[in-house]
């Protein structure tokens, strides 16, 4: 059997996770400047299996509109621009054999749009999720004062907290999209 506070400390845990999980998806976006975290994370086809890119290569921007991609293994190339260009990124890799060149075009009105409407989708989706957990959390607070091991005020005070985090990390979500949303239009 487990205590009020374990399983609002697993609530809490579990919504800190959703907010965490849609930090690392806004680093994937696009916005007017070129940034490692665009690729890094692009599955490529290495000898049969899916590996993320920054396992095989460095990369870095040596300018604002280029990211620059240096595989450890020169024979990784063809499969790192295959993945590249099977992507939904947009972009055309430019290779001499050693370095994989990506030039990143001016952002149009159009698609900073459309990159605004996706990262509220996944900010909607990240408000789920936390919603999720405290359905799951309230559920469990339910169960024990059902069992007798809490009171009916005790559930009550639980669920309010319950309700408090919820509030708190549906804040955090939206101050990451909003400040991502305001990247992406700006120039």
């Amino acid at each position: 059997m487990s205590s009020v506070d374990e399983i609002l400390l697993d609530g809490e845990e579990r919504m800190d996770k959703a907010v965490k999980v849609f930090r690392d998806e806004l680093r994937g976006i696009r916005t007017g400047r070129a940034t490692p975290a665009l690729v890094e994370h692009l599955r490529v086809e290495y000898y049969g299996s899916p590996t993320p890119l920054r396992q095989l290569a460095t990369i870095s921007c040596p300018e604002p509109m280029m990211i620059l991609i240096r595989p450890f293994d020169p024979g990784s190339i063809k499969d790192i621009e295959r993945a590249i260009q099977q992507s939904d990124l947009g972009l055309n890799p430019n290779s001499d054999g050693k370095v994989i060149r990506l030039t990143l075009p001016p952002l149009s009105v159009e698609r900073r749009k459309q990159l605004v409407a996706h990262v509220r989708d996944l900010a909607e989706k990240a408000r789920v999720a936390i919603r999720n957990v405290r359905r799951d959390v309230n559920k469990r607070i339910d169960q024990l004062q059902k069992e007798g091991a809490i009171s009916e005020d005790d559930r009550n005070r639980a669920r309010d907290q319950v309700q408090d985090l919820t509030k708190q990390y549906e804040g955090k979500v939206n101050e990451l999209a909003a400040a991502k949303e305001k990247e992406i239009m700006e120039d």
